[in-house]
């Protein structure tokens, strides 16, 4: 699609500087773009590539005062219009309404008409999916779930019996929500597995990546909350409680009945012990091992998880072992010399 820098600030509610009908065919970063492109630049570095590049347009901030060849559009944040420009040249497939021949739908189930379901996926009993919903391909849903409004279910997701999925939710390909808690009872030598007959709440704007697992709770429900954003290969356990608009990056893994609160930042490959409780804005540095409760914006590093400044100064101070270990060697070797007479 086409359109001009003006249709497109009015978009951003951007103001523009230059010629304002100057048409726009593409998006690109810099390095990347042809004739007619948007492009973005942050700083005065990616000013001078925008500026040398083929691009038509520039989005730059608000407060930039910076003279180009170029159409400029300032707008108040350049990620966020990025973010919200890239939609207008890469549009998602868009699925019509109905069920695929192949799909295998039970009777009991309710499926608004203008739904998708694609080939070889599977509806279980009483089943409930929303208006503009999307189950790309391969999707199990199980008896009893509920979808709302605009779910999208990339390739290969399973949903066990009785999840609820809220608003605009999306699950990427792989992901499994609702499988058996991790709970096991020891009796003698074995091990005796504990039903899991809770199940799975996630409420609205929630994007899984993929192959995350979420596992059902054990008796209550596990929860995630509105518009919490979860990376590839994260295992969230059952019964674990997460607030809204968290970061939860790749690798992470959140241990049984964990509770964790509102614009909560877990790094990649980051791991919480069971029964915790992290409040409100908490942040946790990547491969950090956090194994004791956290207060509102505490900010942790390290395994075990310490006040990232008190972990920061002990990464500095493990550089300085190895000189550290010469000049004990050093004070040993003269210790020695003079037990033995020679100084």
């Amino acid at each position: 699609m086409t359109f001009t820098v003006a249709e497109i600030a009015s978009r951003l509610k951007g103001e523009v500087v230059g010629n304002a009908s100057t048409e726009i065919t593409g998006f690109s970063p810099a390095d990347r773009s042809r004739p007619g492109d948007l492009t973005f630049a942050e700083n005065d570095s990616y000013l001078q590539r925008a500026e040398s590049s083929a691009a038509a347009a520039v989005l730059v901030d608000r407060k930039s005062q910076v003279v180009s060849s170029k159409a400029l559009l300032r707008v108040e944040n350049v990620r966020v219009a990025c973010a919200k420009v890239l939609p207008l040249f890469f549009p998602e497939k868009r699925f019509a309404g109905g069920i695929h021949p192949t799909a295998v739908v039970a009777d009991s189930a309710r499926i608004d008409p203008t739904a998708y379901i694609g080939p070889g996926c599977v509806i279980g009993e009483e089943v409930r999916i929303g208006p503009g919903c999307v189950l790309e391909a391969l999707d199990f849903v199980g008896d009893g779930c509920r979808l709302g409004h605009d779910v999208r279910l990339f390739p290969q997701v399973t949903l066990y019996s009785r999840t609820e999925v809220g608003n605009r939710v999306r699950l990427h390909a792989g992901t499994v929500v609702g499988s058996d808690g991790f709970g096991y009872v020891e009796e003698g030598r074995s091990h005796l597995k504990v039903p899991q007959i809770g199940q799975v709440i996630i409420r609205d704007d929630v994007e899984l990546g993929a192959l995350v697992a979420v596992d059902r709770g054990a008796l209550g429900p596990t929860v995630i909350g509105e518009g919490t954003k979860v990376d590839n290969l994260v295992q969230i356990a059952h019964n674990v409680g997460i607030g809204s608009n968290c970061m939860i990056v790749a690798q992470t893994g959140i241990a049984g009945s964990t509770k964790i609160g509102d614009d909560v930042t877990l790094g990649g490959q980051s791991g919480v012990s069971g029964h915790l409780r992290l409040g409100n804005r908490v942040a946790v540095g990547a491969r950090s091992g956090v194994m004791r409760n956290l207060r509102d914006g505490e900010c942790v590093l390290g395994t075990p998880a310490v006040p990232d400044r008190q972990a920061k100064r002990q990464i500095i101070a493990t550089q300085h072992l190895p000189d550290l270990a010469r000049r004990i060697q050093e004070l040993e070797r003269r210790v020695a010399e003079l037990e033995q007479g020679k100084v």
